[in-house]
């Protein structure tokens, strides 16, 4: 069980090819960075005075929660792009707020809608958003492709 609040996260986010949607999605772990790690599903809750820290590498095999928006296709020349937003709150000691959002189409309206999200959620806790940060990704389908984005929760 995992038990211990996380204390740094980081964004990220790949795009790739392969023969099956589950190797097209496992291509894009692989080229987030975080295809090595054990993925669970996180809440869409970032942690108080869980600071903001630049993408690595995670151990292989860790356990890790993640907040992840992805999207495969198999259906050439489509474009798909995946995006996720972190709202964060003016006060310190405060949750910041993650919303995630995948979709076919072009990665500017994707990210738009994440970052329109996450401002509403964490306006509907009340908090007043100081700053949104986010990231997206859009490929152009070959044969079978996919896209994600990720917040990664860590504990260092």
């Amino acid at each position: 069980m995992f038990d211990k609040t996380p204390a740094s996260h980081f964004f990220t986010c790949g795009s790739a090819e392969g023969s099956s949607r589950a190797n097209s999605l496992d291509g894009a772990r692989v080229d987030a960075g975080i295809g090595n790690a054990n993925l669970f599903e996180a809440g869409p809750i970032v942690p108080p005075y869980c600071a903001l820290v630049e993408a690595h590498e995670l151990p292989a095999g860790t356990l890790v929660p993640t907040v992840c928006a992805s999207i495969t296709s198999d259906v050439p020349g489509e474009f798909i792009s995946a995006g996720i937003a972190v709202a964060y709150p003016v006060e310190e000691g405060q949750i910041a707020l993650v919303m995630e959002y995948a979709a076919c189409g072009h990665k500017e309206v994707v990210e738009t809608l994440a970052r329109r999200m996450a401002d509403e959620g964490l306006r509907k806790r009340g908090l007043e958003v100081r700053e949104i940060r986010s990231i997206a990704v859009q490929h152009k389908v070959e044969r079978v492709g996919a896209v994600v984005a990720a917040v990664v929760l860590c504990n260092k």
